[in-house]
């Protein structure tokens, strides 16, 4: 990948050889997502070298790049080092599947949480844990399946003619609701251990997580990142309008359906891996587009904006109580209510 920056346009020219894809970036952009992924790497290893046993920067440093002291070697790279890159990928693909459907609905609510994405993939993930007894990979999976046939049950309500953006979030509202009083009623109808189990997982949580989910969610994120790369540009020309979409040639239905499952996709990945993570796509993709001032909203600094909430927010979630260790989807839902609650206010007086 090559990058030439004109000052004189305040532009950056991307040119990947593996895609082939070629785009500009606004200058803001690239700094903006500079900043907040340096940012994100400051507070990772701030949460590296802390816990219960503290571990200064240098040795944090030491014990990723050189590793001679076994002890650190031990705390930073096989228990805390997993949790901690796994916040910083799934946060960034949570941002981006937020971006995605944002653009696709062009509604600055259109959250896979708040659609019922994220509800869906849970209701899989319960019924592999209780109703099959499913271990951990057959959680995973049914998180997966859940997330895809929610999607696919939601689009098919709100297809009757094309995919409308606000019939959408409406249609996925109503399944979220209805999805979520299934995931009480199977965790009610469950044994006392499996239901708190099953209740914990549902809250969201980094903790406990090791090597072995380390690789197959990166994998998976590659492939769909790559997949996504030539859709970028089409996403915004449906920002634009079906019309000035179709007259560039561009299959506005086909396009939709693949960028829609894109973000679904990210999202069921995440919570396969951590459990539901609520309002991280929701915020990540606006937060990074006021930030960097892009007309429309951009996935580079929603992307960066995700990786800094989601590992700063599991810093806090360790930290706030200490000893106790709270789960992450209770700081990101505590921060999301305030900031749905700013959107909100903020659309009312443009309105």
């Amino acid at each position: 990948m090559t990058a030439r920056i004109d000052f004189g346009r305040k532009t950056v020219q991307v040119r990947s050889r593996l895609t082939g894809f070629t785009g500009l970036l606004g200058l803001r952009t690239v700094v903006v997502c500079v900043a907040l992924l340096v940012v994100a790497l400051l507070v990772a290893v701030l949460a590296l070298g802390t816990g219960d046993a503290p571990i200064p920067t240098d040795r944090v440093l030491r014990a990723i790049f050189i590793g001679d002291q076994r002890f650190d070697r031990l705390v930073v790279w096989e228990w805390r080092f997993p949790r901690v890159l796994l916040a910083l990928v799934l946060g960034a693909a949570l941002g981006v599947s937020g971006a995605i459907l944002q653009s696709v609905t062009r509604n600055p609510l259109g959250s896979p949480d708040i659609v019922g994405f994220g509800t869906g993939a849970y209701t899989g993930a319960l019924i592999v844990m209780l109703v099959f007894g499913g271990g951990e990979f057959q959680t995973a999976a049914g998180a997966l399946v859940g997330g895809l046939a929610s999607a696919v049950a939601i689009q098919m309500l709100a297809l009757r003619h094309d995919v409308s953006g606000f019939r959408l979030i409406l249609v996925g509202i109503g399944i979220s609701a209805m999805l979520a009083s299934v995931n009480a009623w199977l965790i009610l109808r469950a044994d006392l251990l499996s239901a708190m189990g099953a209740a914990a997982w549902g809250m969201g949580s980094l903790s406990g997580l090791t090597w072995a989910q380390v690789t197959p969610a990166i994998v998976l994120l590659t492939a769909l990142s790559l997949t996504m790369i030539p859709l970028a540009s089409r996403l915004r020309m449906l920002e634009l309008g079906d019309d000035l979409a179709s007259s560039f040639g561009i299959q506005v239905r086909r396009t939709r359906l693949l960028l829609i499952f894109l973000s679904v996709a990210l999202t069921a990945v995440a919570t396969a891996v951590t459990g539901p993570i609520a309002f991280i796509a929701l915020a990540a993709p606006q937060l990074g587009r006021r930030l960097a001032r892009t007309p429309s909203t951009a996935l580079l600094p929603a992307a960066a904006m995700g990786a800094l909430l989601l590992v700063t927010s599991d810093w806090l979630a360790q930290r706030l109580f200490a000893p106790t260790t709270l789960p992450v989807g209770v700081v990101t839902v505590s921060i999301g209510g305030l900031y749905l609650a700013y959107v909100l206010v903020a659309e009312a007086r443009r309105s």
